[in-house]
């Protein structure tokens, strides 16, 4: 049976790192982890990594993005998408935009980041979350910020103050959440 669709509160949070020393890093010493960039990221492959990531958390809106609007935003030279492999299988992502479209927010985003369900529990996470804001000081940000919400991982907005981000902001909207909503 589908759920209906319902309205719930959403409350995200805002969050950032003003510079490298404020990181908190994590990663882990083992051998069978593997970070690539997928330097020319099909849309295929992005969508299977968007989706496998962000499926339990109602992520949906690049799903319904054209393949060509998709293209586009992932050759941008500004967007860098980092893969976690453990012992070959792709384990999660994250997603690096360092020219952001939202209004107001200077600095690299972490636009999407999570792991796949079967690596959740392991440390992944932090591990991977380290690495890509140290990727995105590497290129050069002079702040890394994101944003996280209730409908997030329930674990998310405590790896992201773990790693040393500081919330600045936070608002609250209602959202018609359910089966892919």
């Amino acid at each position: 049976m589908v759920a209906e669709p319902a309205e719930v509160e959403v409350v995200t949070t805002y969050l950032q790192l003003r510079s490298r020393d404020q990181l908190h890093a994590a990663a882990l010493d083992d051998p069978e982890l593997l970070l690539l960039e997928a330097r020319e990221p099909s849309v295929a492959f992005y969508r299977f990594l968007y989706d496998a990531v962000g499926r339990e958390y109602t992520w949906t809106e690049r799903l319904r993005w054209s393949d060509e609007r998709l293209a586009a935003h992932l050759a941008r030279p500004a967007v860098t998408v980092l893969v976690l492999y453990l012992r070959g299988s792709p384990a999660g992502y994250v997603e690096l935009d360092a020219e952001s479209a939202e209004a107001g927010e200077a600095g690299t985003e972490i636009v999407y980041f999570g792991l796949f369900p079967a690596f959740h529990g392991r440390g992944l996470g932090k591990h991977l979350l380290s690495l890509g804001v140290a990727r995105a000081f590497d290129d050069g940000a002079a702040r890394v910020w994101l944003h996280t919400c209730t409908l997030d991982g329930p674990h998310a907005l405590a790896n992201y103050r773990a790693r040393g981000f500081v919330p600045y902001k936070t608002t609250i909207h209602q959202e018609r959440v359910g089966a892919h909503s």
